[in-house]
Formats: structure tokens, sequence, C-alpha cells
């Protein structure tokens, strides 16, 4: 029931507006193009000391945090991991006091996982929860949805609204479309498995980290548009396999704690009409601005603070294990027929260090930047489709309600590193003949 149409319409045309601009507008700022989010959270940090003091803080809070609330017992997963987390107090002061083993103390090591992706991951969550409010909650999602849902469901198997996802992973990063995947499954607007299969199909690495990938590889002056076009390609025709099989095939079709959800409906005619009347609907009946803004800022701030210790231990452990041990080598066998079938010059080489993207994604790049470029392209591309590892994104979904047991992320990773390379590789043979 729509009580004051004029005022739906405004709240949802201009909050909407004010929040596509926020989180999906690149603007060029101080010599840099990005999304005004990205801008603020850049500004912050530049605050004197506030990396050291922020990320020590957020890093022991968050340690503390499950202890004193007793989340800590929730699961066994939990449990396991509240523990592990505990490690990252000794890595976050090394990484702020600068003192350490010489091999952990390398840029590539332990700071790399401080400065690059603790501090900005547990920064932009919670000041891009300030901004969620205007993305999932005044009818932008039930807009697009009506209009995505013939293209999202019949591809991946999820609501039309879920594009909103994909968008911002590309433009933003993996721990915006995170943050906005983990509120709208807590709203009753995506079931487990949907929130699963967008969680490990769409929160990719944005478009600025795969730059660097591509210029660490050599082919930015030449072949940047065709990477980009062929990554986003494979990223989500490797979202469309997984999604029909095994572990995300089998995934609960439930809504989150049991509540009943908000099922989009299948529009065929007078599309723009009922696309408007749903998200005038849901912008009537959504609280103020304040009042949405503070509840997202709480949340966001408690996931920051879930998110803190697991990256920086978790992150840690997965870069010390792939530079000091031989594990990575072991698991690169389960990927050489992969890349042997498919006719990569070095085969051997691009699956060994494919096997180390489940640590950071950006690990690949580095053992194959002299490597024929056909092979390059293909490591290039694969780095990022497959989505899943221990520095980044996978701690975050475990930080969140996303109900992904860690055989699933295994699982998964391995069905979209393989899968990548199949896919990837015509395009890079096509390129490169």
């Amino acid at each position: 029931m729509i009580k004051n149409r004029s005022k739906a319409l405004s709240r949802f045309v201009l909050y909407s507006l004010f929040g596509i601009f926020m989180f999906f507008v690149p603007i060029n700022f101080n010599g840099k193009s990005s999304i005004p989010l990205d801008h603020i959270v850049s500004a912050i940090q530049t605050i004197p000391h506030y990396k050291e003091v922020y990320g020590l803080i957020i890093v022991i809070a968050g340690v503390i945090y499950p202890f004193v609330k007793g989340t800590w017992k929730k699961s066994k997963i939990k449990t396991v991991f509240t523990f592990i987390n505990i490690l990252a107090i000794p890595f976050v002061i090394m990484a702020v006091f600068n003192i350490g083993p010489e091999g952990l103390m390398e840029k590539s090591m332990i700071p790399f996982v401080f400065n690059k992706v603790v501090v900005p991951v547990t920064t932009i969550i919670p000041i891009g929860s300030v901004f969620l409010a205007f993305i999932i909650s005044y009818g932008l999602m039930e807009f697009v949805g009506v209009f995505m849902r013939p293209v999202m469901m019949p591809i991946f198997k999820t609501p039309g609204r879920s594009a909103i996802d994909a968008v911002a992973s590309f433009v933003g990063s993996y721990s915006l479309a995170l943050l906005i995947t983990n509120g709208v499954y807590k709203e009753g607007k995506y079931t487990a498995k949907e929130s699963c299969i967008i969680a490990t199909g769409f929160s990719t690495v944005s478009a600025t980290f795969m730059i660097i990938v591509a210029k660490t590889l050599g082919f930015m002056e030449t072949h940047w548009t065709q990477y980009f076009i062929v990554t986003v390609i494979v990223t989500f025709l490797v979202t469309a396999i997984t999604s029909r099989i095994y572990p995300l095939s089998k995934k609960s079709d439930e809504y989150y704690n049991g509540i009943e959800g908000d099922v989009e409906k299948d529009i065929k005619q007078n599309k723009l009409t009922v696309a408007t009347n749903f998200a005038l609907e849901v912008s009537s009946a959504a609280p103020g601005v304040v009042e949405n803004t503070k509840k997202n800022f709480t949340d966001g701030i408690k996931l920051a603070l879930a998110m803190a210790p697991s990256l920086m231990a978790v992150g840690s452990i997965g870069l010390i294990i792939a530079k000091y041990t031989p594990v990575f080598d072991i698991v690169g066998y389960v990927f050489y027929p992969f890349t042997y079938i498919v006719g990569l010059p070095d085969a051997a080489l691009a699956a060994k260090s494919l096997s180390m993207s489940i640590a950071e994604m950006f690990l690949p790049a580095m053992p194959m930047a002299e490597s024929a470029m056909v092979t390059r392209f293909v490591v290039g591309v694969t780095c990022v489709s497959e989505i899943l590892f221990f520095s980044g994104s996978i701690p975050s979904m475990l930080s969140t309600e996303i109900p992904l047991k860690m055989r699933d992320y295994f699982i998964i990773w391995f069905e979209r590193v393989a899968l990548s390379i199949l896919l990837a590789a015509p395009f890079a043979h096509f390129l490169f003949k």
C-alpha cells in the first residue's frame, strides 16, 4: 500500500540516483578515476597515522569481540576460525611496528595483507554501509529486478535484482558486492542458494585491480580492452555453470532464518509501470534516511570487526604457505591436465601459479611475467574469475551470514579455476595466434 505516492516517488528517484552515483559512477579526483565511495575511503586513509591506529584497533577489537558476545560458540567453523584469528594480533603488531622475521616483513607478505587488504576493506565496509540504504532500501533493486529477471534467472539462477551485485564488484570491489549481498539476503530478498551463487559468482575484484594484473603481465598497453571484456565474459560463464553443479546446486531455497521471502515476480507486460509500482511500495514503507543510515553503519562496524582478524590472520597464513611450503607445487598438479589440454606454453608453471590463487588472487601473475603471451592472458583472466582467495574474499564471506561451508570454498574454487582455464584459452589462442 503506497501511502503518499509523490513522496514515495521522490524518495525512490532521488535516493536511488544518489546511491547509483556513490557506488557506480567513476569520477576523476586527484588524478585518480574511481567511484565516489572509493575516493572517500582513500581520503580517510590519508589521515596521518590512520592506517596504524585504526588497523591495530579494528583487528584487536575484532579478535576480542566474539568472546565478549559469546558468538565464538555459534558453530564448529566459527569456533575454529575464532581461535585462528588470535594469530591476527601478532601479525598486526608486526605490520604496524615493522618488527618481525625478515621473511614475513617483505612488502608482498604481512605488510601487503595489512596495507592493501585489511585497512582498505575494513574502512570501506562501514563507510559503504552508510550509503548502502540508498541502493537496497528505497526501491532500486525492485525496479531493476523487473527488467533483469529474464536475464539473471535463466542464466544464473538468481533474481533480477542481483544484477546490481554483479556491477558493484566490477566498478567497486568484492567487499562492496558482499556488503550488498549480505544485506539483501538478511532482508529476505535472496534465498540461501541465491546468496551463495551471487557471493561466489559475482564478488570478484574491481576493474581497478584488474589494471594491476594487466600491467604485471605486460598487456595493459596493447590488450587491456580485450582482457577486460574476456574476463567479464569468462567470469559470468563460469558462474552460469557453477550455479548448476554441486555444491551450489544443493544449497537450500529457504530465506534467512526461515522468514517469508520477498520473491520477485516474472512480469511479461507493462514492465515500466509494474517496476515503478514495486519500487514505490518499497520506498513508501522504508524508514527514514537517518534511521536507515544509523542501522546500516552499526551493521557495517560489526561486519568490519568480524572481517578484520580473519583478513589479517587467514590472509597472512595463506601467503606464508604459498611462499615457504611446497603445498602449491603439489596442488598445481591438479590443474596441469587443464593447462596441458588447452595447449598453453609453460603449462606446468601456469598450473602451479594458478594453484596459488586460493591464497591471494594476485599471486599467479607474478611468476608468469616472462611467459608466452597466450599463457599470461589465460592466467590473468583466471586469477580474476576464480573469485575465492584467503587473503580477501573468503574471510570476508566467512564474516557474513551467507551459508557457505569451508569445503564449499575449496570445491567452488577448483571448479572456477578449471572452468576458467578451459573457457579463457580459446579467446587467448584467437587473440595471440
